[in-house]
């Protein structure tokens, strides 16, 4: 399992093993503390926390917007679990 964070200097998102305490970030060096980032995601592995992390950027880029609102991540967790329902059935 693999927790979705964004950056809090840069704003670009990246993920961390849920034991992680601390993440370099890959654009702009800041160290992140897992444990204050909110959390967007919980993916299963981190192949999904890379298709993920593609999919937020994309659509935010594409909207022009900055973040998703406390709804859009909710939805957001809902689809993500019924998309991994549907590979165990």
């Amino acid at each position: 399992m693999y927790h979705v964070i964004r950056c809090p200097g840069c704003q670009t998102f990246t993920y961390v093993d849920p034991y992680q305490h601390w993440k370099l970030c890959h654009v702009c060096g800041e160290v992140i503390d897992a444990s204050r980032a909110p959390v967007y995601l919980e993916a299963l592995d981190h192949k999904d926390a890379d298709d993920l992390i593609c999919e937020l950027e994309t659509y935010l880029n594409e909207t022009g917007r900055e973040d998703f609102n406390d709804d859009e991540k909710s939805k957001l967790r809902s689809e993500y679990a019924r998309l991994v329902r549907s590979r165990i059935t």
